[in-house]
């Protein structure tokens, strides 16, 4: 009977399965003896052309039905994997991951714990003034908004664009923050500004543009304060979770944020990507925000932007807002006034 043929079959390729099982073991065994070796004589642990001449001997004695690339393909793999375990790298799994840490990463900083319940970050564009940042740090406070967000140093597409008030704007932020019991979120440019950003802003924000500028990276590790990483514009999930992964060796006090991804739509500034809030949370133990002025572009549609990236499971939303958006030196279209965040907070209250 075929079916009967069939089962045999299965039977034997299960049993060459577990040879070859068996095999692989036994080798990385000695791989491992080998390293040992290798230390002790201070011997390099990797040698390219000995993989490369087992490989041309391997292919000279295939007989098939596995062409040539696809047995170097193989025996390449097997080596990559040696090589890891000789260096002590058996189990490649990032510390940023879910299945590092299977429980929710939930950290404080300053009486405001974050990765528990939503949250919402809100305040301007751009640092402008002391009376600007002033009158939104009052009135953010007035409606329970615990984080304050400015930019100081504005990397902008076009340089004729506002750049920020630099340093000075991480000192009104702060104060102003200060004044309220709000928290500080703002943007580090470049390794030179870490120190200044470090010293006055509570959770340093990595932006999309410097996502994987892995020098900043390291020196905002070394600052040791909260960051808010945002993912960059064409980054995939693996990549932004490889960027926190730089920092998390110094911190886990990192949340992950999505800020929406380039695309070929002209519609809004950029293209949401809602699916990143439930897939990094079950790919990562780490809190995820969902800033939606930066996706959307446009004042207009930032309320069901935020029901949806709640509704996720964001753990916390950006947003920006100013006393007068049509007057702010950045991003006017995108912020809202203070008539527009209330109706935001309304359209939301049930989902926080």
């Amino acid at each position: 009977m075929p079916l009967e043929d069939v089962i045999k079959l299965r039977k034997k390729i299960d049993k060459i399965n577990q040879q070859l099982l068996e095999l692989l073991n036994r080798r990385a065994s000695l791989v491992l003896e080998l390293a040992e070796i290798k230390r002790q004589h201070n011997i390099e642990m990797y040698d390219p052309v000995r993989e490369a001449e087992q490989v041309e001997a391997l292919l000279a004695k295939n007989e098939g039905p596995f062409c040539d690339a696809s047995i170097s393909q193989l025996f390449t793999q097997i080596f990559r994997a040696s090589f890891d375990i000789q260096r002590g790298e058996r189990d490649k799994i990032l510390q940023v991951s879910r299945s590092f840490r299977s429980t929710d990463t939930v950290f404080k900083v300053g009486d405001v714990v974050i990765g528990e319940k939503p949250l919402l970050a809100a305040g301007p564009c751009a640092v402008e003034s002391e009376n600007q940042i002033e009158q939104i740090a009052a009135a953010l406070a007035e409606r329970g908004v615990k984080i304050l967000r400015g930019g100081a140093h504005k990397p902008r597409t076009s340089p004729y664009s506002f750049q920020g008030l630099g340093d000075p704007g991480y000192r009104l932020l702060s104060a102003a923050a200060r004044r309220h019991g709000l928290l500080t979120v703002s943007e580090v440019m470049d390794e030179k500004g870490v120190a200044a950003a470090a010293e006055h802003i509570d959770i340093l924000q990595i932006g999309a543009r410097n996502m994987s500028n892995f020098r900043l990276l390291e020196q905002v590790r070394e600052a040791g304060k909260p960051v808010l990483l945002k993912r960059g514009i064409a980054a995939t999930y693996e990549e932004l979770l490889l960027a926190a992964e730089y920092l998390i060796v110094g911190t886990d006090r990192i949340i992950l944020c999505e800020r929406g991804i380039r695309t070929f739509e002209h519609m809004t500034r950029n293209t949401l990507d809602i699916s990143a809030v439930p897939i990094l949370r079950a790919m990562s133990h780490l809190p995820v925000c969902v800033d939606v002025s930066h996706a959307a572009g446009r004042r207009d549609i930032i309320a069901p932007l935020a029901r949806a990236a709640l509704a996720a499971g964001a753990q916390a939303v950006m947003v920006e807002v100013h006393p007068a958006p049509s007057f702010a030196l950045s991003d006017s279209q995108q912020q809202l006034d203070l008539q527009a965040f209330d109706e935001l907070l309304a359209a939301i209250k049930d989902l926080l």
